[in-house]
């Protein structure tokens, strides 16, 4: 089974930006909505942000914690087999390792929906105060 492969991770300081990216090797997942997820130290993972895809309508939908809505922005590049997750405005609580995942059905708020081999090594963020 192919994993997806997180990027784009770093340290910024408080109100920077990053943007991360989710990518799997050819088709693999391309039918599949993915999510984000993050985990702190010493706290369970926890949902980030997700996007759905229908293939026949090509409609996407998109779903947000309530912790990053107005400030992450979660977007596909089908041409590409790649999610983002564009991260404006970062806090320190932002700070932890983000991982992606391709969903295999349900809600996509929940973390057992996700395809178990799909999810990465994941990726650091690192926000200064």
């Amino acid at each position: 089974q192919v994993r997806l492969e997180e990027s784009g991770g770093g340290l910024v300081q408080a109100g920077g930006s990053l943007r991360l990216s989710c990518t799997a090797s050819g088709r693999s997942f391309s039918n599949n909505g993915r999510g984000w997820f993050r985990q702190a130290p010493g706290k369970e993972r926890e949902f980030v942000a997700a996007i759905s895809w229908n293939a026949i309508s090509w409609r996407t939908t998109t779903y947000y914690a309530d912790s990053v809505k107005g400030r992450f922005t979660i977007s596909r590049d089908n041409a590409k087999n790649t999610v983002y997750l564009q991260m404006n405005s970062l806090k320190p609580e932002d700070t932890a390792v983000y991982y992606c995942a391709a969903i295999s059905g349900g809600s996509y708020y929940q973390l057992d929906n996700y395809v178990r081999d799909s999810w990465g090594q994941g990726t650091q963020v690192t926000v200064s105060s």
